[in-house]
């Protein structure tokens, strides 16, 4: 496995790959990488002829007091799932390198609504930042296809959203969220948490779950079912942000009868805040 932590030479080697008529992938990640990412690899391996995976923390998406310094960085670790999971470019660069004028004075892109709901309401500029970031490392590699887990399904949505209005033509394709035996999404923020709270944290998609069947069962009491959802997070010991039925497509409360759904959670346990989602099969309308 190569590593490159430049811009130039970068994409001095896409466009030799290029010359040669290969395909590209882009798994982009902030490190501290886990079965979920080397799954994304290996899906991308399938999609492409070669593959990159970027690793940077990107300090735009961190508000003024998360965990951005604290952030768990783990680089040899990282290189030795890559170099194991055959990846061709380990894609590495320094703040200076994306932010050569330091983050506060880039310019920004911001795609409107879809930001400013559910984590958005909760971190402010956040989804700002991921989308800042994602479009540079885009326009910087410029793949074919780029994937991103479901599990940050709100992330997956905006990154679609500014992928079209930009009219970029790159892929944008969403990987089922891999989990825990026990039905944890696998995070990077999962380290945070304590052997005490480990043992807790898999009611966060228990209670997902629970929406889901309730929902698939033919229920429309939608409010009801986030109240629900949320107090069973509190009885179970987290602080939760929210509890949401929304529309699959705009994350909008679910209007149109016909909308597939997702039911999605953002609760915080200790140090940690996690972040799951479900999507829902509605039954058949006769």
């Amino acid at each position: 496995m190569d590593e490159l932590a430049r811009i130039a030479p970068l994409r001095e080697r896409v466009s030799a790959w290029r010359r040669q008529g290969l395909g590209i992938a882009l798994v982009p990640t902030m490190g501290n990488l886990h079965e979920g990412h080397i799954r994304l690899v290996e899906q991308a391996h399938g999609a492409a002829d070669r593959v990159i995976v970027s690793i940077f923390v990107n300090p735009m998406q961190f508000g003024p007091k998360e965990d951005f310094a604290a952030y768990p960085r783990t680089p040899v670790e990282d290189r030795r799932l890559l170099a194991q999971a055959q990846t061709e470019l380990l894609f590495q660069p320094e703040v200076a390198e994306i932010y050569p004028d330091g983050h506060q004075h880039s310019t920004v892109v911001d795609v409107p609504e879809l930001s400013s709901v559910l984590c958005g309401a909760f971190r402010p500029g956040h989804f700002a930042g991921v989308a800042t970031v994602v479009a540079k490392l885009l326009n910087i590699v410029q793949p074919d296809i780029a994937l991103f887990g479901e599990k940050d399904y709100q992330q997956l949505l905006i990154i679609r959203r500014l992928v079209g209005d930009l009219c970029m033509p790159i892929e944008v394709r969403g990987m089922p969220t891999t989990r825990a035996a026990d039905g944890l999404a696998l995070s990077s923020r999962n380290r945070y948490l304590t052997a005490e709270e480990r043992q807790v944290a898999p009611r966060l998609f228990a209670a997902l779950e629970s929406a889901r069947r309730e929902i698939e069962s033919g229920a429309t009491y939608f409010e009801r079912i986030e109240q629900s959802g949320m107090q069973n997070l509190i009885d179970a010991g987290f602080r939760p942000d929210y509890f949401a039925v929304r529309q699959s497509h705009d994350l909008q409360p679910v209007q149109d009868a016909a909308a597939e759904i997702r039911v999605l959670a953002a609760a915080r346990l200790g140090r940690a805040r996690l972040i799951d989602n479900v999507k829902v099969t509605r039954p058949a309308r006769a």
